[in-house]
């Protein structure tokens, strides 16, 4: 199936913005004291992998890695029935969290998984996200570290897909319908 896509953030633009994010959570685990092991860095499945990778390599600090996997798309555009697939494995009571979305946009499944993760007593729960859809929520959730605000169309790349496809890609793209 060939898709119609358009830019949004191209390949050069996503690298900077996440170095530019490596150092801002840098900065702010250094002042918060944060050592190698106190950050547990928990990556929603499967969209935001290639961007925790990216986040990884341009922080100054090594944070212990996790996963979880919460599902609302399927195989459509338009958010469904929330599923939690996937839990941690690491024990994050006392250790500071940031959990890595490659978007945010209703709120819903976020606030589910924060609220999951603020029940086992984390010291802090940070959350960054590559992509921004304010302007869509519909549960209040913050989001502490933002790489764009996303404009109001279906993104697929760097980890977004639409039916599974397209994830590969190294830049952000409206998928034109």
């Amino acid at each position: 199936m060939a898709e119609t896509l358009r830019e949004v953030f191209g390949e050069a633009a996503v690298a900077a913005r996440v170095a530019e994010l490596g150092r801002e959570i840098s900065a702010h685990y250094a002042a918060v004291g944060a050592a190698d092991g106190d950050v547990v860095m928990v990556g929603v499945l499967k969209g935001a992998l290639p961007f925790m990778a990216d986040l990884l390599r341009a922080l100054d600090f090594c944070p212990t890695l996790d996963f979880v996997r919460v599902a609302s798309y399927g195989a459509g555009t338009s958010p469904g029935a929330l599923k939690f697939l996937m839990d941690l494995e690491t024990d994050i009571a006392g250790r500071h969290v940031l959990v890595v979305e490659d978007i945010v946009d209703t709120g819903r499944s976020l606030a589910y998984l924060l609220g999951m993760l603020q029940e086992r007593s984390p010291a802090s729960l940070k959350v960054c996200s590559l992509l921004d859809k304010a302007y869509r929520r519909v549960v209040d959730v913050a989001v502490d570290f933002v790489g764009f605000e996303a404009p109001p169309v279906f993104l697929v790349g760097y980890g977004m897909d639409v039916g599974e496809r397209l994830r590969r890609l190294r830049g952000v793209y409206e998928l034109v319908q």
